[in-house]
C-alpha cells in the first residue's frame, strides 16, 4: 500500500518527461510566427508579430472559454 502512495507522489511532483506539450507549443509559436510575420510591415511590425506569437494560446483558450460560455 504505502508503495502506491509513494509511486503516486513521485509521479504528481515530477514532470512527464516527455516534453511533447512544449513541441507542439514550439510547432504552434513557429507557425504563428510566419503567419504573422508574413503579413507585417516594418520593424515594429516584425515585433508585434513576434508578440502574437508567443500569445496565441493565451488569446485561444480566452476564446474557447467565452464561447462555451
Amino acid at each position: 500500500m504505502k508503495k502506491s502512495k509513494e509511486m503516486k507522489e513521485e509521479s504528481c511532483c515530477k514532470p512527464s518527461g516527455n516534453g511533447s506539450g512544449c513541441m507542439f507549443y514550439g510547432l504552434g509559436f513557429v507557425g504563428a510566427a510566419v503567419y504573422n510575420i508574413s503579413i507585417a510591415s516594418g520593424f515594429w511590425g516584425v515585433v508585434l508579430a513576434l508578440l502574437k506569437a508567443v500569445i496565441w494560446p493565451a488569446y485561444l483558450v480566452y476564446k474557447l472559454f467565452s464561447y462555451l460560455g
